[in-house]
């Protein structure tokens, strides 16, 4: 079924839509200067503020006047502060602050290349190294711990852990899911396999979780490296996307043979309708993985369920989650 713009849209209203970006790329700057961290808990003149930020008076000035329009500040005479919301979630330190938004920051240099990216099939977008690339990873893991740390728990419920002693997390980033499955069943060990540049980050979690002793730690890259032997769970989480389906085919192989007998492999993705117009959010989703990856991009259950069976998976299902994802979950037979 096609989907259709909502009925009565108007000229007008589509051009708000179509210049929601401004809106975003507001609240975005004002997070990657640390405005809101900076007015903490009082209020501060425009011109205090950018002295703290080291920025510009009048421009500082016009942007917190946008944030007063949006809703995210308060203006009181010459005075701006942090509205209830930016207060509990943007300011740095505080238990709800959403430092994955600097993910989403970093995401909006990427989709300025969608264009180029359809014209070439890939992306074109230019590699960070160094401290950049540094930024970027510390970045993207946030985003996925602060997601994973609301989602794991619920997620981790809906799988069959009572036989499993020893799960393998593949590239696990912060460990949020192997540490999910370690609270939820009382003796099961977790691996998180992931790059070495990746692993001081997950360690840091895992210390700070008081987890080191039932979660490990494994170094090396998936595409190449082989995963390990005798775990009764190899969970593949948000992995799929990134790679081409060959690529995928020979992860699953190897994840499969990384199973005791009676095993099963997890994969957990936000999946695709079968002519692929939908979910939006899958439907976008694929378009980041075009702009961000060489050859990554969001698959249906049939897709994935192909590559299981063709692994030597049987009794292949699927789960909804309440996140949009899916988790499709095959076992080894015995």
């Amino acid at each position: 079924m096609t989907n259709q713009p909502p009925a009565g849209l108007t000229p007008a209203a589509f051009r708000e839509q179509v210049s929601a970006f401004q809106q975003s790329r507001v609240l975005l700057t004002a997070f990657e200067l640390g405005l809101f961290t900076a007015l903490g808990e009082g209020g501060l003149t425009s011109g205090e503020t950018a002295r703290v930020l080291q920025t510009d008076a009048r421009a500082t000035d016009r942007l917190m006047n946008a944030l007063v329009a949006l809703g995210f500040l308060q203006k009181h005479g010459d005075r701006y502060a942090n509205g209830a919301f930016a207060a509990r979630h943007l300011v740095h330190g505080r238990p709800g602050y959403m430092a994955g938004l600097m993910h989403s920051v970093h995401l909006w240099k990427t989709w300025g290349t969608l264009t180029g990216a359809v014209r070439a099939g890939r992306t074109v977008a230019p590699r960070e190294g160094g401290e950049a690339g540094e930024r970027w990873r510390e970045a993207f893991i946030a985003a996925m711990h602060w997601r994973g740390t609301q989602q794991a728990p619920v997620e981790v419920a809906l799988l069959d852990l009572g036989r499993v002693t020893r799960m393998l997390d593949v590239g696990g980033g912060s460990g949020v899911y192997a540490m999910a499955c370690v609270h939820a069943r009382p003796g099961l060990e977790a691996v998180v396999f992931d790059l070495p540049d990746i692993l001081p980050i997950t360690k840091r979690h895992v210390d700070e979780a008081g987890l080191a002793d039932r979660v490990a730690l494994v170094s090396g890259d998936l595409t190449t490296d082989d995963l390990g032997r005798d775990f009764d769970l190899v969970l593949i989480s948000s992995i799929v996307h990134s790679f081409p389906p060959d690529e995928n085919r020979r992860l699953i192989e190897k994840a499969v043979r990384a199973l005791r007998p009676g095993g099963q492999v997890v994969v957990r993705e936000f999946l695709m309708n079968e002519d692929r117009t939908g979910p939006l959010s899958s439907a976008l989703f694929a378009l980041n993985m075009l702009v961000g990856t060489e050859a990554g991009d969001t698959y249906t259950e049939p897709e994935i369920r192909g590559w299981m069976e063709e692994a030597g998976l049987g009794d292949v299902g699927r789960i909804d989650t309440a996140y949009g994802a899916s988790l499709v979950m095959g076992r080894l037979t015995p």
